[in-house]
C-alpha cells in the first residue's frame, strides 16, 4: 500500500469533520464566555480536535469486526491501517491531548480527564446499555462549550450553552438509534428503541428536546444577553421543534434537522455575546 493510502487511512480514522467542529464548538464556549482570544482558548481548542481524533480512531479499533461488515470501506477493514496501528494512533492522539490539557486551570483538567475517560469507555462499557451511550455522547458533545469556558477560567458562562447543547444531543442520538435500529439489532446492541420499542424512545427524545427548547428563553429572561440572542434562537426552537414531531415519521430527516437546529442555537449565543 502506498504512503499516501496509509496517510489518508490515518486521516480518516480521525473523522477529520467531526473533530474540527467539537474544536469550533470549544472556541465558541470561550467566546461566549468572553475569551475567545485567549491562549487558552485555542490550546482547547486543539485539545478538543485531538481527543475527538483520538476517540473516532479507538471507536474503529474495537468497532472493526462489524465494520468488515457494515462499514468496509472504514480504514481498518479496507486494509489501509492495521487495527494495532489504530490503537498506538490513538494512545498518541490522547497522550498529546493530555500533555496539552495539562497547561489549561485546573477545573478544564477536570472537564478533559472525565471526557478522556468517557471516551475511553464509550465503546467497551457504554454503547450497547439502552440510553447510556447516549447519555454519554450528550455529555460530551455539551461538555465542548463547558470545556472552552473553563479554559479561560470562566466555566459558569458556559453552563448554559452546555446543558443546552447536551439535551438536544441526547434527543438527536436516540432519533438516530431509531434511524438505525435494524443494523443495531443485527449487531446485537441494545439501544434505547431496541429496550423499550421505537416509539416510546421517540416520546423520551421528545421530552428531552422539549425542555432544551423551553429552557433555551434563560439567558434572555435572565439578562445574559439581548434581543439579538432571543432572533436566533427562536427558528432555532422552531427547527427542533418540528423535527421532533418529524421524527415519528422520517427519523432520517428528523435527525439532519436537528443538527442543523443545534448549530443554529450556538449561533444564537454567538450573537448574544457579539450583541451583550
Amino acid at each position: 500500500m502506498s504512503l499516501g493510502a496509509r496517510a489518508k487511512g490515518f486521516l480518516d480514522l480521525c473523522r477529520p469533520m467531526n473533530s474540527v467542529v467539537a474544536g469550533v464548538l470549544t472556541f465558541i464556549g470561550a467566546y461566549v464566555a468572553g475569551r475567545p482570544f485567549a491562549t487558552e482558548a485555542l490550546i482547547a481548542a486543539v485539545v478538543t480536535v485531538l481527543a475527538t481524533a483520538a476517540g473516532n480512531a479507538i471507536n474503529d479499533y474495537f468497532d472493526r469486526d462489524i465494520d468488515a461488515i457494515n462499514a468496509p470501506e472504514r480504514p481498518i477493514p479496507r486494509g489501509a491501517v492495521s487495527a494495532r496501528s489504530a490503537l498506538a494512533f490513538s494512545l498518541g492522539l490522547f497522550a498529546v491531548a493530555v500533555a496539552l490539557s495539562a497547561l489549561l486551570p485546573l477545573f478544564a483538567i477536570g472537564i478533559a480527564a472525565v471526557n478522556l475517560v468517557a471516551l475511553l469507555a464509550y465503546t467497551t462499557v457504554f454503547k450497547g446499555l439502552p440510553g447510556a451511550g447516549n447519555a454519554v455522547v450528550a455529555a460530551l458533545g455539551g461538555s465542548t462549550f463547558l470545556f472552552g469556558a473553563a479554559a479561560v477560567s470562566r466555566p459558569f458562562a458556559g453552563v448554559v450553552l452546555a446543558a443546552l447543547a447536551a439535551l438536544s444531543t441526547f434527543a438527536r442520538e436516540v432519533v438516530k438509534d431509531v434511524e438505525d435500529v435494524e443494523g443495531d439489532r443485527e449487531e446485537g446492541l441494545n439501544t434505547l428503541p431496541i429496550a423499550v420499542g421505537e416509539r416510546p424512545a421517540l416520546l423520551v427524545a421528545a421530552a428531552v428536546l422539549a425542555v432544551a427548547v423551553l429552557a433555551s428563553p434563560l439567558p434572555y429572561l435572565t439578562g445574559l444577553f439581548g434581543v439579538p440572542y432571543l432572533v436566533v434562537v427562536v427558528p432555532a426552537d422552531a427547527v427542533m421543534a418540528y423535527a421532533a414531531y418529524l421524527s415519528f415519521s422520517d427519523p432520517t430527516r428528523a435527525q439532519g434537522l436537528l443538527k442543523y437546529g443545534m448549530f443554529l442555537a450556538a449561533a444564537a449565543f454567538v450573537a448574544g455575546r457579539a450583541f451583550a
